[in-house]
């Protein structure tokens, strides 16, 4: 059995081409999950209704959904890297680690705390590198192939990394009193250029949002292998507040999604536009 396959053979990720033509973008989607299988259900120190709980606070819900709509309306070519897997499995986005900031709250690639600072595992490290090594690194890995097949077929690659995040601070957030904008823009000086980021605030202007750069969450996604490297992969990390389009914990999207949507498919349609500047 595959290292990046459940107990069913399913595969931990998807990778999905939209749209017509070549295409410079992927979107990735990594916290929008909330498969968890079996095995590693039973090493969570939560029954199911205290499970329910934490994923409706910390999913990234519709995310996956919002980047299909986006790129439909907009009639965009690009491949869309969605996790299936919950976060609580394993969060793709961290660094292995002491490097990583969120091990000072047990929230590396293996959380060991809830969203509310409770034990959500007892410490093994056995079972963290197995976990580590079964699905982080299969992750990264195939994100990896796809940046490097995008580079080989376009010369570039362009990654937004599509987020949500909560209207109030959770307990585990390092700062409490950061700007919670409607929009929040993740930069890193390397991969977002100043024509990447501004993009991203041309597409939401006019929604009416506030939106600001790097908080109440900094950074954006790039492989291990082109980060500091690469500057043909370029990359931006947009989240979306999650009261502008659902109802807050993990509820029902609301009339302001397709808002987003739209807002969303600007963005991506400034993306893919040939010889565009953003490209």
């Amino acid at each position: 059995m595959s290292s990046d396959r459940s107990e069913n053979g399913e595969p931990a990720w998807s990778i999905t081409h939209v749209g017509a033509g070549p295409s410079p973008l992927i979107v990735h989607v990594p916290h929008a999950g909330t498969w968890i299988p079996d095995g590693a259900r039973r090493d969570l120190l939560l029954d199911d209704v205290g499970l329910d709980v934490e994923l409706a606070r910390m999913t990234d819900w519709f995310t996956d959904r919002l980047s299909f709509d986006g790129l439909a309306r907009a009639e965009a070519p690009a491949a869309v890297f969605a996790n299936r897997a919950s976060r609580l499995l394993i969060d793709p986005e961290r660094f292995i680690g002491p490097d990583e900031p969120m091990e000072a709250v047990g929230m590396g690639a293996v959380y060991l705390s809830t969203s509310a600072g409770r034990r959500l595992r007892v410490e093994d490290p056995g079972r963290d590198e197995r976990l580590v090594t079964r699905w982080f690194h299969p992750y990264a890995a195939a994100l990896t192939a796809l940046v490097d097949q995008t580079l080989s077929a376009r010369g570039r690659a362009v990654i937004v990394d599509l987020h949500s995040f909560p209207s109030s601070p959770l307990p585990y957030e390092l700062d409490h009193g950061a700007h919670r904008p409607g929009i929040c823009i993740g930069t890193d000086p390397f991969h977002a250029p100043t024509h990447l980021v501004e993009a991203v605030t041309e597409a939401f202007a006019g929604s009416g949002w506030d939106i600001a750069t790097d908080t109440p969450f900094a950074g954006t996604y790039v492989p291990l292998s082109h980060l500091g490297r690469t500057p043909e992969v370029t990359s931006v990390m947009v989240e979306v507040r999650r009261d502008l389009y659902q109802v807050e914990p993990g509820g029902n999207p609301h009339d302001g999604y397709d808002l987003v949507v739209a807002h969303l498919a600007r963005l991506f349609r400034s993306l893919t536009q040939a010889g565009g500047q953003s490209l």
